[in-house]
């Protein structure tokens, strides 16, 4: 069975990620989608709001498992027997890190080899980054996100200026 992991922040999940799942549920038995706690990225929504949003933005591919980690990546992939990491490339400018990070994960997991996807062109400029920056200046998202993630980022920022 090949089983791939898709690890990220997802804070927010974008349309970018769904299409890079979409794609990879063609080619593969199993997607886990591995959300990072990430606490030194400091993120917008807490673990389980970011599990529970991939959720519902993922419901659609039924060979898609969610699941939150806070341990090495590494450990992860081998705890879930996966033999694929996904990584999704946006511009050039994201190889260099994507190549360091190939490197390390082969010398830590080498029974998993690192797999990069492109987004598809109308989606290669769509960071979580910018959707939580346009949300906080009351920017329309909503051809970058899913409606739940556009409403939960709508929410958030209604409650820190309330």
């Amino acid at each position: 069975m090949n089983i791939v992991v898709y690890p990220g922040t997802f804070d927010p999940i974008t349309n970018g990620h769904t299409n890079l799942v979409e794609r990879a549920a063609k080619l593969f038995d199993k997607i886990i989608i591995a959300v990072a706690a990430s606490p030194k990225k400091r993120p917008l929504f807490e673990l389980e709001q970011r599990e529970a949003l991939a959720e519902e933005v993922l419901a659609h591919i039924p060979n898609v498992e969610i699941v939150g980690f806070e341990n090495l990546l590494a450990e992860f992939v081998k705890e879930h027997n996966a033999n694929v990491i996904l990584r999704g490339l946006r511009a050039v400018s994201d190889f260099e890190y994507e190549f360091q990070l190939a490197d390390m994960n082969r010398r830590l997991v080498p029974q998993a080899e690192s797999l990069f996807l492109t987004p598809d062109n109308h989606l290669s400029y769509i960071s979580s980054t910018l959707i939580r920056e346009i949300a906080a200046l009351d920017g329309n998202i909503e051809e970058f996100v899913h409606p739940a993630v556009a409403k939960a980022l709508s929410e958030h920022f209604a409650a820190l200026k309330a």
